[in-house]
């Protein structure tokens, strides 16, 4: 809260990534890809197209956010819901190689709640601080709200690994202006309670 973050932009990223599970810029309401783009405005086998990417379960074909859903909704208590886009195999193909690769859910049941509860942790190779870090931990508790509506859970803990978090030695004196600041209180955040499908955010 020692500066502003742009909800919207950083939200539509995620959207972008998880929703739309897209590599092509065109389909992005901002900017920060198009360095990263090719001529066609695609960034190769990277992010959203990842999440696209369908595999073969017991239960049938699945990519990773649909098998996300279906297990927070059929099989909450598994070790196993995860997400991962760090995949060796498509690397050369990818136009920047993902920084947060990693997601990985938790369901706990609280004592005298009917509810269960979903935690998640954001696995993070590297981060510039002062450019990324807000976003990204903005973005993620997004989703943690958003996966906890649409399968009637309550959001809990949501905890954040960087590997390499760094700054940058230009952005020292920005970092040194920010930690000087009086924290701001936290902003609320507002999802329409009737969106049961996460396709529908």
């Amino acid at each position: 809260t020692l500066r502003r973050t742009a909800i919207k932009s950083c939200t539509d990223e995620l959207l972008w990534i998880w929703q739309k599970k897209s590599n092509d810029i065109h389909e992005l309401h901002s900017h920060i890809w198009d360095s990263w783009a090719d001529e066609d405005g695609l960034i190769g086998k990277a992010y959203g197209y990842q999440m696209g990417v369908k595999h073969k379960y017991k239960e049938g074909m699945f990519d990773q956010v649909d098998r996300v859903i279906y297990d927070l909704k059929h099989n909450p208590y598994s070790r196993r819901i995860m997400t991962n886009i760090y995949v060796h195999q498509d690397l050369h193909e990818m136009n920047l190689y993902p920084c947060a690769y990693s997601m990985t859910f938790n369901v706990t049941k609280e004592q005298r709640s009917d509810r269960l509860t979903l935690n998640g942790i954001l696995n993070q190779r590297s981060n510039d601080v002062l450019a990324a870090n807000n976003w990204n931990v903005c973005q993620y508790a997004v989703l943690l709200h958003m996966l906890a509506q649409v399968c009637d859970m309550q959001v809990g803990e949501f905890v954040h690994v960087i590997a390499d978090a760094h700054i940058y030695d230009r952005h020292v004196p920005m970092i040194e202006e920010l930690i000087k600041r009086e924290p701001l209180p936290a902003p609320k955040f507002w999802l329409n309670p009737e969106i049961k499908d996460f396709y529908q955010f």
